[in-house]
């Protein structure tokens, strides 16, 4: 009976080649962009889940109250790690890791490699279940010691064996290789090219062991923990809240104003559960992949809907098979049985164009979204998938059209066929509209992104940013940093150059404490950005001051100047801030300038906060170096290269420019704002393909009515209109249906920036339009052939 149903299934897709080619095609494009998605959501849901200590492995982060806001991070005082691992039994591991991007320089020979790496504690291997590939089972136990990736290993000592081979860091010390480790996958969150011993930051910095031992009350650092089997996280986070409140009862009064308290982030949240308000985790990147599933399901629905819309507009041609199939003995189930096999059939067909388009676009998909993903076609579980998958697309999109038919009475069909009134097109005027109003909140939301995009990047940031560099310092840099300046000034490829402690498209360090005139004792926990620099930082940046003036070198009390943005002066309360002394680290501080609110946060959509520019002379990691706009950048680079080597041989020449670094805030809108607008095209064209097979089967169905009405002295136009006429109908109710959704949605999304847009009546209407043309484009064809066609042939063939 199968092999029945099948041929008979065959036969008609030959038999109607066009409807069978747009119903083929369509699921095919929608299976496509389903299955893409499907990959892309597989890879975000499965990051990290390829540590064995998945389940039990956390990350511990701390809640604060500053100017009356809960907020969250993960960094910590230095000695939180310790106390963890010695004071609390429920963890089988804790291993504390620097926070910093960590981009240090390898030397190998006569090689210098820069590579991002981290201070890490050693049970750190375990915890994450690194696969080591050659070397020490327990590699970062020895001070001097250093894991490699295996691509950084192979990178450094090509097929060499590296295993306790030494390498220079940072020009300064000498380290053993002790192990080489696999890299992780893409989507795993610890992500380095090397790993360096916790122990040995104390061993090659005096700070750390002179002042962060022991302090509190400095956050710069980050803790991993793994918790032993059957301990509850709930309980453990009631026992460790207070670590920090304990250990600074000399300051009672702040602390008890900021409210520090520590918790276990699970790993399973890491990657897609990051964002909190208030002390609560409200969600994260999770909110895309939701967003990209139900994209992924609107494709298919749609692809769906025009399967179902022109099985039954073509049901009369059935009529008479499923007539005499029920005069036989055919019964309904039967009917059922093979409309079905046939629209799984079709599911099939459509699965293997489905696949090419797929492979095809695999490498511009992973290039959009960053990824390296890959189809493995020797995995049963993806077959399995994949067998499940397109049957329910097949069922689904054979479902209506299955009931439909079967449901013909065999009498009336064989007496006369089957008489359709206005009444049996309107389940498929409804599926259009529904297919239209998916495709039309699409294009509605991919346009809002797109604006919202535009608003970020259309923002004053402050500063200029085109023609600005910024390099790693180092201790050789810094020692010779007036020689350094001295020769990049006279090549006439730099207009200015300063030092500063953090690059300049971001800020890298925040603190409280700071007093002035009228500020109460709750105020000292207010937080201020600080941008730690010296001279020329106004000059090099390209800010223009609001009131006063830089540090300047005619001025000697400028050591102990400080700048503030309008967002400080704003919290101060300062009517007239130049001049006003504040008080920060033990020291007064004269504000010299006012700069406006530049923006280097995190996010270009968030406001920007209150900061503080200190003079500084040895707390700066970069250097910012301002290219003269009179020359050419690649030619300026070429210019100040070798005085960065002279200066700083222990380092390869690694310079970023500060305009693509802010162009890469964007990163995550506009991937959204890419997909949105593919997703939004294919569901257009989608839609198109079922309009265009509608239109074609009502201008066949109604070549009498044309005929005459021709003949009567209608126009090609009054035909157009009056095929035209209902689709434009369906398609403006569509419209007024999406418009109040896809404002709901879009304004629940831009709720999470602060910096955002005002949705305006005119994207409706502009969708509107575009709907209207697309429509008419696609059903003109068919109603322009329609009403060419010479009358007496029409007539003469019905």
């Amino acid at each position: 009976m199968i092999r029945s149903y099948l041929t008979i299934a065959f036969r008609n897709l030959v038999k109607n080649k066009s409807y069978s080619a747009i119903n083929i095609g369509g699921l095919a494009v929608g299976m496509a962009v389903a299955m893409l998605i499907g990959l892309w959501i597989t890879d975000e849901v499965s990051a990290n889940k390829h540590h064995k200590n998945y389940e039990t492995l956390y990350q511990v982060k701390m809640s604060q109250t500053f100017d009356g806001t809960r907020g969250t991070q993960d960094a910590l005082p230095f000695p939180v790690g310790e106390e963890l691992r010695s004071k609390y039994p429920d963890f089988k591991a804790v291993a504390m890791y620097d926070r910093g991007e960590g981009n240090r320089s390898l030397i190998v020979g006569n090689q210098k490699f820069l590579k991002q790496g981290l201070f890490i504690g050693e049970d750190a291997i375990d915890m994450f279940s690194l696969t080591i590939l050659n070397g020490n089972k327990n590699p970062l136990k020895e001070p001097y010691s250093i894991v490699l990736s295996d691509e950084t290993a192979h990178a450094l000592f090509g097929d060499q064996d590296p295993i306790g081979k030494i390498l220079k860091m940072d020009n300064s010390v000498d380290l053993k290789v002790t192990a080489v480790v696999a890299k992780q996958p893409q989507n795993a969150t610890l992500q380095f090219d090397y790993l360096l011993p916790w122990h040995l930051q104390e061993k090659i910095y005096d700070w750390v062991g002179k002042k962060l031992k022991t302090n509190w009350q400095n956050n710069g650092w980050g803790v991993f923990v793994q918790l032993k089997e059957g301990v509850d996280p709930a309980q453990t986070n009631a026992k460790i809240k207070d670590v920090i409140l304990s250990h600074t009862s000399n300051d009672a009064n702040a602390i008890s104003r900021v409210k520090p308290e520590l918790f276990l982030h699970p790993m399973a949240k890491w990657r897609l559960y990051s964002e909190f308000t208030e002390g609560k985790n409200t969600g994260g990147f999770i909110k895309y992949v939701r967003l990209f599933g139900i994209f992924g399901l609107f494709i298919l629905v749609i692809a769906c809907i025009n399967f179902m819309n022109l099985s039954t507009a073509r049901s009369e041609k059935r009529a008479k098979e499923v007539g005499v199939r029920k005069a036989v003995g055919s019964g309904r189930e039967q009917l059922i049985g093979q409309f079905l096999s046939e629209s799984t059939l079709i599911a099939f067909m459509a699965l293997v164009l489905a696949l090419g388009i797929v492979l095809l676009a695999m490498p511009y998909f992973n290039t959009l979204t960053e990824k390296t993903m890959s189809i493995d076609f020797g995995n049963p579980v993806f077959w399995c998938v994949i067998v499940v998958f397109t049957a329910f697309t097949g069922l689904l999109a054979g479902s209506y059209p299955a009931l439909y038919l079967s449901s013909f009475n065999p009498v009336k069909i064989l007496k006369g066929g089957v008489h359709v009134g206005k009444n049996a097109s309107l389940p498929r005027k409804i599926l259009v509209v529904v297919q239209f109003t998916f495709s039309t909140v699409l294009m509605i939301s991919t346009i809002i992104i797109y604006q919202q995009i535009q608003h970020g990047k259309n923002r004053p940031i402050g500063f200029t940013n085109k023609g600005l560099i910024s390099v790693n310092s180092s201790n050789d840099l810094v020692d010779h940093f007036e020689a350094l300046r001295t020769e990049l000034l006279a090549t006439g490829a730099v207009s200015s150059i300063c030092k500063s402690n953090s690059p300049p498209t971001q800020w890298w360090s925040s603190n409280g404490g700071w007093e002035w005139k009228g500020s109460t004792p709750d105020d000292k926990s207010s937080i201020f950005t600080t941008i730690a620099t010296n001279f020329d930082y106004i000059k090099t940046m390209g800010i223009k001051l609001k009131e006063g003036r830089d540090f300047s070198r005619d001025f000697t009390t400028d050591s102990t100047g400080v700048l503030l943005n309008e967002a400080a002066v704003k919290r101060m309360g300062l009517k007239h801030p130049i001049g006003e002394i504040l008080h920060w680290a033990g020291k007064d501080r004269t504000v010299v300038g006012v700069i406006p609110d530049i923006v280097v946060e995190w996010s270009p959509y968030r406001a920007v906060a209150p900061m503080t520019i200190l003079f500084e002379k040895n707390w700066v990691g970069f250097i910012c170096v301002r290219i003269n706009p009179a020359v050419a950048s690649s030619v300026a680079i070429s210019k100040i290269a070798p005085i960065f080597d002279k200066y700083n041989p222990g380092y390869p020449f690694d310079y970023k420019f500060a305009d693509t670094e802010y162009t890469k805030k964007f990163n995550y809108e506009e991937l959204i704002g890419n997909l949105s607008a593919i997703v939004s095209l294919l569901a257009i064209f989608i839609s198109c393909l079922g309009l265009f097979g509608l239109a074609s089967f009502m201008a066949e169905q109604r070549t009498k009515e044309i005929g005459i009405r021709k003949v009567l002295g209608a126009s090609v136009a009054n035909v157009w209109g009056l095929l035209s006429r209902d689709f434009v109908q369906l398609v403006i109710v569509s419209c007024l249906i999406a418009s109040p959704i896809a404002w709901y949605a879009m304004n629940q999304w831009l709720e999470s920036y602060t910096y955002k847009i005002d949705i305006q009546v005119g994207v409706f209407l502009s969708v509107l339009v575009l709907a209207l043309m697309i429509t008419l484009l696609t059903v003109s064809y068919q109603a322009i052939k329609a009403g060419l066609l010479n009358p007496v042939k029409s007539l003469k063939s019905e």
